[in-house]
């Protein structure tokens, strides 16, 4: 449940964070020129409610759909959002964020199922036309649908949430608040309550009353500040005891709450003290009836201020020092006890790093005990074998203990502890592999689940284990015949990825490496999971097919300078590959050397050379 709401509130996150600009520029505007505000005024005051009800729904529902469909998912989030606006009556309803967020995602899954149905059946010619109706016909759909049906659902669900805010605030529990939101703020948890449900809620509020408490339960800046200054006063460790006030500034002036984590994960106890000065913060909040004008993002105690209403600034900040005060109080008696073996500010750190990863959906917390990682691709001959060679050559200077290799998806050795594979293949390799840690990936070459695998890698206390060194290919006379000059084309013209694969497997098949019916089985490979791995390249090749059809080794290179689409990418180099054994991994291997250099790869993306690219991979 923790992983399903940490995934939740990432998701949720990456569509508003990139927009909280706009909702700062909209809280200003409303916090300096409405009647009561710093500068009233009439005229600039009007911007406000067509910020609120357009340009942040908008954003918000745009943000999800690129999210899941680039550009188009982008264009069909705007459109549909606006069915939703028209629904609840325009500025006369309420504000369609939650809306936003639904309908954005949806409309860009929508119109990426389409396109995944269209391609390979568009008629040549016909693709601008195709995908610019498609997107219009299909958004003008969704607009319709969200017009009757998702903005009236959505103004109910925020009614009846608001109402369960104000039913709290009534009977005074709304301090209890507090109790859930301090700890999910250390466990990577506070996007998925803050953005899916305090801002809207807030936003709702504000648009009535000019204000909310709601923007207050998260971000208040005290209770880790109260912690901090109690390790600063009390620690009995001189490195945390030292390192506390860097801590504080970041933290209170900057904004950046993560900062204070590590010292709450080094004695868990000391939860209670940002809990109880919380509760007292929101409960003097309430009691005085305090707000702000928008969300205060980042916590540093300058947005924290800068959003409070006109004459309200000292009790804001009044209610700051209280949270900072009772925190300070809870935590120094707990610190203070506390023996001096506990846990290390750098054991926390590393803690904090790999929790936060953990909430990112990417590495699991244990993968600092790895001895082993094993790329695997469905047949473990082409793209895990290159991914495994970069990233072998990328942990070789910090990490040199660590065993990295590659294999099909279906043969995952018994003493693998890491396995990355493509998300399509994540099913197979965990049957293949139960004991592993599985990094599930879009491509192998420039993924951010990888960035962040290495650098919690990197990162760690490296284990001091014995190298294994991985076993060389056996060179036989055929391999330096593996890439010829004859199995380079160069400045191909853009053609579909099934084209692609067919000419890739032809020049195969005319060089003497297979036979051509080798052809289908690449193909029918393509459709398993695509063989394209990032960064501009596509590694076709067949795996199930008749023994005899390849006769030895083989590789050939065709270059596409505007790009043949795989799915949501654009190759330019289209590599065929014909294996038996391992004789092709050493050319794979140069490949992935030459892709560590930009300027190389760039160039035999373009390069009329051909020369110049067989010296590059022999």
């Amino acid at each position: 449940m923790k992983t399903a709401l940490q995934k939740f509130g990432k998701f949720l996150s990456a569509m508003v964070m990139p927009n909280i600009g706009a909702f700062i520029a909209w809280g200003f505007i409303t916090a300096l020129f409405i009647a009561d505000g710093w500068l009233p005024n009439e005229k600039l005051a009007s911007i406000q409610p067509y910020m609120l009800t357009y340009l942040l729904p908008v954003l918000i529902a745009a943000t999800g759909g690129r999210m899941v469909a680039k550009d188009r998912g982008l264009v069909m989030g705007a459109i549909a959002i606006m069915g939703c606006i028209a629904g609840v009556g325009g500025t006369k309803g309420q504000p369609m964020l939650m809306a936003a967020m639904v309908m954005g995602p949806f409309a860009g899954w929508v119109i990426k199922k389409f396109d995944q149905l269209m391609e390979g059946h568009m008629p040549a010619g016909f693709e601008m036309l195709i995908n610019n109706f498609s997107v219009g016909i299909i958004g003008m759909l969704l607009a319709i649908f969200g017009y009757y049906f998702i903005g009236p659902v959505m103004t109910a669900i925020l009614t009846v949430l608001a109402g369960g805010v104000t039913l709290l605030i009534n009977h005074g529990l709304l301090p209890l608040v507090a109790i859930f939101v301090e700890p999910a703020k250390v466990l990577f948890l506070n996007n998925a309550i803050n953005h899916g449900i305090f801002t809207p809620i807030g936003v709702e509020q504000a648009v009535e009353t000019g204000k909310s408490i709601m923007y207050m339960l998260e971000a208040n800046p005290g209770p880790g500040l109260g912690v901090l200054l109690a390790y600063w006063v009390f620690s009995k460790d001189k490195a945390t005891k030292d390192s506390a006030p860097g801590a504080i500034i970041i933290h209170f002036l900057g904004g950046i709450h993560e900062i204070y984590f590590p010292y709450i994960l080094m004695n868990p106890v000391v939860i209670i003290a940002p809990i109880v000065g919380n509760i007292c913060a929101i409960a003097f909040f309430t009691l005085f009836n305090c707000g702000l004008k928008g969300p205060a993002s980042p916590g540093s105690i300058i947005a924290f201020l800068s959003m409070a209403p006109k004459g309200e600034t000292l009790m804001v900040l009044l209610g700051v020092l209280i949270a900072t005060g009772v925190s300070f109080a809870v935590a120094s008696p707990i610190i203070k006890l506390s023996s001096v073996k506990g846990k290390s500010l750098e054991e926390a750190q590393g803690q904090m790093q790999s929790m936060k990863a953990q909430a990112k959906g990417l590495v699991p917390a244990n993968v600092l005990s790895a001895k082993k990682i094993v790329f695997a691709c469905d047949a473990g001959m082409g793209s895990s074998a290159m991914g495994a060679t970069k990233f072998r050559n990328r942990l070789k200077a910090v990490r040199p203990d660590l065993i990295v290799t590659n294999t099909s998806v279906d043969n995952i050795p018994a003493d693998c502890d890491i396995a990355v594979v493509q998300t399509t293949l994540a099913e197979r390799a965990a049957k293949s592999a139960p004991q592993a840690v599985l990094i599930t990936i879009g491509n192998f070459l420039a993924d951010p689940a990888l960035d962040e695998l290495f650098f919690q890698l990197s990162t760690g206390d490296p284990l001091m284990v014995e190298v294994e060194e991985p076993e060389e290919v056996e060179k036989t006379p055929e391999s330096k015949d593996i890439l010829k000059i004859e199995g380079i084309k160069l400045n191909q013209k853009s053609v579909s990825k099934e084209d692609a694969i067919t000419a890739a497997g032809q020049l195969l098949a005319d060089l003497g490496y297979v036979e051509e019916s080798y052809i289908p089985a690449m193909l029918e490979r393509e459709k398993i999971v695509t063989t394209y791995i990032g960064m501009g390249l596509a590694i076709p090749h067949g795996t199930t097919h008749e023994s005899g059809i390849i006769k030895k080794t083989g590789i050939v290179l065709l270059q596409y300078p505007e790009g043949v689409d795989f799915g949501d990418e654009k190759a330019q180099l289209v590599i065929g590959i014909a294996g038996m054994g391992g004789e092709h991994m050493e050319v794979l291997s140069k490949v992935c050397m030459a892709l560590e250099d930009e300027e190389v790869l760039d160039k035999m993306k373009t390069t009329d050379d051909k020369e110049w690219i067989l010296k590059q991979l022999s």
